[in-house]
């Protein structure tokens, strides 16, 4: 791997534009408020050390030729060609080219096998780093250990306009479940209803309280820990509805009006106040047919939002403590189908990281020169996961504590990609 820092940018050499490639419970908490902004000594505290996750989640499996493993002019290589990016002597696909100016920000690893071509196994496989058990996902890893106690919002939020039905603590407390936001949104019922009073919203809070003692006096304390987390988010939001107010025009301008710019405009809000762990959702990679077509569609909407996202947390001074990592549930065959589409492949995929922990500006691994298998420094999901827990400051080698048990926080028989680490 290289290691190189501010490294200079070069011009994109050419951009593929789509038309040119075409043509070929909450209320009763609503008075328990947290109040408004972060305090200036929370603010303080995240700009001077607090660790934070950015995961922008590629659903359905982006196509590896047509991002970072390019293969010009081979067997399976596709029509698209390689660019230059802000690292000298480092490509990736031309259908990039804004990400391929931030470059020097981030490493991308070529050589990932997951052994597995199922969209849930491979989902699951990268965010727990274990292909079986109830283990919990990065961001509950990160929102048990990074956030601090007095930290008025969810630990881990997940932005997408889908349902999930993933258990993401695992064997953790419930408070660091995913809280799912559809969209830019906000929640339904997040304002106190106007025929609700503020004696009647307390006294029916104090209500619950008690019964909530009398109830867990005979039962699992684990059912009222998670009926209570479910009120508590409910709080944080309700106390913070400004999160949710109109976004600013000229931001919108710059992120891009459709949905993945809004989501990824709230995602640089969300992570500005303090959220641990932040998911975002570009969907619509899963590319059985029209794969040249759908890719040129999805990257065009993704590669200008994402880099001006990078480019942003970079100019707030924030890219140091936050670590950004661009990820699929696996890749796409090298072998086009009949439909001009590409099926699933997590035999040798990419990703793209940076930020918090990584060195950038490098290149781990390699595939093969048709893009059938790895050849060199072959890691899978478990590799990544301890990677990623390392570059935060959380020791992925050490155990969870609980209940007088431990369990590994990572795959005990898998290690971090030294070489990704700063």
């Amino acid at each position: 791997m290289t290691k190189r820092r501010n490294a200079g940018c070069n011009a994109v050499d050419h951009h593929v534009t789509r038309r040119n490639f075409m043509g070929t419970g909450a209320m009763a908490g609503a008075m328990a408020g947290f109040g408004g902004l972060l305090t200036p000594s929370m603010a303080k505290e995240m700009k001077s050390g607090q660790k934070q996750i950015l995961q922008v989640y590629l659903q359905g499996g982006v196509s590896q030729f047509e991002s970072w493993d390019c293969k010009p002019g081979t067997k399976y290589g596709g029509p698209f060609r390689p660019i230059s990016t802000s690292v000298p002597g480092v490509q990736i696909c031309e259908l990039l080219p804004y990400t391929a100016q931030k470059m020097h920000l981030l490493s991308v690893v070529r050589s990932i096998n997951l052994q597995t071509d199922d969209h849930t196994v491979g989902r699951l496989f990268m965010e727990k780093g274990r292909k079986n058990g109830d283990y919990p996902f990065v961001g509950a890893v990160a929102s048990k250990y990074l956030t601090a106690a007095d930290n008025p919002l969810p630990g881990y939020v997940h932005i997408t306009t889908r349902g999930l039905v993933d258990q993401t603590a695992g064997f953790l407390e419930s408070k660091h479940e995913m809280m799912r936001l559809e969209g830019v949104k906000p929640p339904t019922n997040l304002e106190r209803p106007k025929d609700l009073s503020k004696s009647l919203a307390i006294r029916a809070e104090g209500l619950r309280q008690q019964l909530n003692q009398q109830f867990g006096g005979k039962r699992s304390r684990a059912l009222i820990d998670s009926y209570d987390t479910s009120f508590e988010q409910a709080q944080q939001l309700m106390a913070r509805s400004d999160l949710f107010e109109k976004q600013d025009e000229k931001e919108l301008d710059r992120y891009g009006r459709h949905w993945f710019g809004r989501r990824c405009l709230l995602a640089r809000t969300l992570l500005e106040q303090g959220v641990t762990c932040v998911k975002v959702t570009h969907h619509g990679y899963d590319t059985h047919a029209e794969n040249f077509n759908f890719h040129v569609e999805q990257l065009d909407e993704f590669d200008k939002t994402f880099a001006t996202l990078l480019g942003d947390i970079e100019d707030r001074g924030m890219l140091d403590n936050v670590l950004v990592i661009i990820y699929s549930e696996f890749g796409r065959t090298p072998k086009v189908n009949h439909k001009y589409g590409r099926d699933h492949w997590g035999k040798s995929f990419s990703i793209a990281l940076g930020g918090c922990g990584i060195q950038p500006g490098g290149v781990v691994g390699a595939t093969n020169a048709d893009g059938t298998e790895v050849s060199d420094r072959e890691v899978d999901g478990a590799h990544l996961f301890h990677t990623y827990m390392q570059a935060v400051g959380i020791d992925s080698q050490s155990d969870h504590t609980l209940d007088g048990r431990s369990v590994p926080i990572g795959d005990p028989v898998a290690a971090p990609i030294k070489e990704l680490l700063a």
